[in-house]
């Protein structure tokens, strides 16, 4: 049967208990298991979809078409496998099954209460990872010890335990271990305490697992064993890694949490395959390319949950160019009242990614402007896309105030506009188009360079697309519509011809990418970057060859 883990946290939100999750994936998956994982949010809103970036950070879209928490972009980054609808619950989604249940019938004679019927549909979404090719479930829970919307998983997950048995399932907590500095010592009361509130629901934690700004001591380790009814070899220290997140499962594999983990639920402890993950590593510590700078330009950059797939994807192609990728975070609001020329001098590329509504979107037009005429690598996404296109309209095709109809639906070059099928919809929860769909690439493109195959298939979040009445003169002053749905009736990537690198699509290539394999686009964008960086620096004006900029480190 599938064995079962389930993740908490306590003392405080923000402990990364999705990263943890992800690392000790990451390293049963290397000692050959099959890992699923999930996560159970305790708050109401069916999914994050309709939620502010400010509120929540990112959505995470997965293939099937799920907007979900962000933490499930670190499960798949860590792991490299996929998450679907069945990876994410909310505490809306689960009472909003229960009340349809309710509605049909599907409870007559009986009241409806949270005991047993939430429970139940909470145990039900943990059991739908079980399966005949899942080794090992993960499940995290959301929030923090002692939130009261938290309650039904936590109790959930206790009859959940109790029903598979101790061999089949273990709970993991994740806790802080404060460093006072007026006292100059570190503190293990309040993970005590947090370990208290899962004991009065009956959760006892199988292994604790420390987060810390300093190393724990012998008697810190001897007291949260003591207080919190744990073993001593099973209370983990995790300090902040100096790096990188991808630290993280190398330092816990040297504590050995993966195998007590396994001992505990009676699998056979096989040798951990990591090597190419260490060696990944120690090219974003220690790359031979020196560094690089990329400008961000978003609407949200005051969060920085909320480009977070966007940061660790350059990261990647940081990683396949073996260089340091520095980020500058600029809102296009700002870049609206200082100028472009004022906050984006001295970039190596330019990457504007997604968002929703007005605000902003001239700084964002802007930045577009700046890069398409100083020549420098320009990577659009979704709104960043559409940006380009808007931009392109108006100072190349002469469409004066070209714009979208999500912004103005008077302009008289409604060069992006809302889709056929959307026109429709009056519901905003999960109406979007969502999910993996196709697209083929154009020959002599730098998209179909980047790929290596013409048959592309990506995620989306959008309702609004290119309007093809105005193909014809785009494509005639130049931009090239190199990326083309199956049928030929959506644009998804949109081109420069005489430019060394501008390239911009309306899906999310950010959802797709990881550290051991940067996606396509995010790595020849870096290396475009990189390139700029080598010409700047040589003083040549000639074209760099991609040879020169980039020092091969193997293979």
């Amino acid at each position: 049967m599938t064995k079962h883990i389930f993740v908490t946290g306590g003392v405080v939100s923000s402990l990364g208990k999705g990263l943890t999750a992800a690392s000790l994936a990451l390293l049963l998956q290397r000692r050959g298991y099959r890992v699923r994982m999930q996560k159970l949010d305790p708050y109401l809103n069916v999914d994050p979809g309709t939620m502010s970036p400010y509120q929540h950070g990112e959505v995470y879209v997965t293939i099937d078409g799920a907007e979900t928490d962000l933490d499930l972009g670190h499960y798949e980054r860590f792991t490299g496998t996929y998450c679907t609808k069945a990876s994410n619950y909310t505490t809306g989604r689960i009472y909003s099954d229960v009340i349809s249940r309710e509605r049909e019938g599907g409870y007559l004679g009986k009241t409806v209460q949270v005991i047993p019927h939430i429970t139940d549909e909470i145990k039900k979404a943990i059991r739908s990872l079980d399966s005949d090719d899942v080794d090992i479930a993960i499940t995290e829970i959301g929030g923090t010890a002692g939130d009261i919307e938290s309650l039904p998983f936590l109790e959930a997950i206790r009859q959940y335990r109790q029903e598979i048995g101790r061999q089949n399932g273990l709970f993991v907590h994740i806790t802080l271990v404060p460093y006072i500095k007026a006292a100059g010592e570190m503190k293990t009361k309040p993970s005590q305490q947090s370990v208290g509130i899962l004991r009065t629901i009956g959760i006892i934690p199988d292994i604790l697992i420390c987060r810390c700004e300093r190393h724990m001591k012998e008697d810190h380790r001897e007291k949260l064993a003591l207080f919190c009814n744990v073993d001593k070899n099973l209370v983990i220290e995790e300090t902040d890694v100096a790096h990188s997140i991808y630290e993280v499962p190398v330092e816990l594999a040297k504590q050995d949490v993966d195998v007590y983990v396994m001992e505990m639920l009676n699998l056979h402890v096989n040798p951990l395959k990591i090597n190419d993950w260490k060696e990944m590593v120690d090219r974003l510590i220690n790359p031979r390319n020196g560094e690089i700078e990329i400008a961000v330009v978003g609407k949200y950059i005051s969060l920085k949950d909320s480009y977070k797939s966007i940061y660790e994807s350059l990261t990647h192609g940081g990683i396949a160019s073996d260089v340091k990728v520095n980020v500058r975070m600029l809102e296009s609001e700002d870049i609206e009242k200082k100028g472009a020329d004022t906050l984006l001098s001295g970039v190596h590329g330019i990457l504007v990614p997604g968002g929703f509504g007005n605000r902003g979107i001239e700084g964002k037009i802007e930045a577009v402007r700046y890069a398409r005429e100083k020549g420098i690598p320009f990577f659009g996404i979704c709104l960043g896309m559409q940006c380009s296109v808007m931009e392109f309209a108006r100072n190349v095709c002469g469409m004066k105030g070209a714009n979208s109809t999500e912004f103005n639906d008077k302009t008289q070059y409604p060069v992006i506009d809302l889709m056929e099928d959307q026109k429709s919809v009056t519901k905003k929860g999960g109406t979007m188009r969502l999910g993996v769909y196709p697209c083929v690439l154009s020959e002599g493109s730098k998209a179909l360079k980047a790929y290596c195959t013409a048959d592309i298939s990506e995620r989306h979040r959008h309702r609004f697309e290119f309007n093809n009445s105005f193909r014809k003169q785009i494509e005639d002053k130049g931009m090239m519509l190199s990326g083309l749905s199956p049928d030929g009736k959506l644009v998804e990537i949109v081109e420069l011809k005489n430019h060394p690198w501008f390239v911009a699509c309306q899906f999310h290539p950010e959802f797709q990418s990881t550290p051991l394999k940067a996606h396509p686009l995010f790595r020849d964008f870096i290396a475009a970057s990189l390139q700029r960086a080598a010409k700047r620096k040589s003083g040549k004006k000639g074209k760099v060859s991609s040879g020169n900029a980039v020092k091969s480190r193997g293979k």
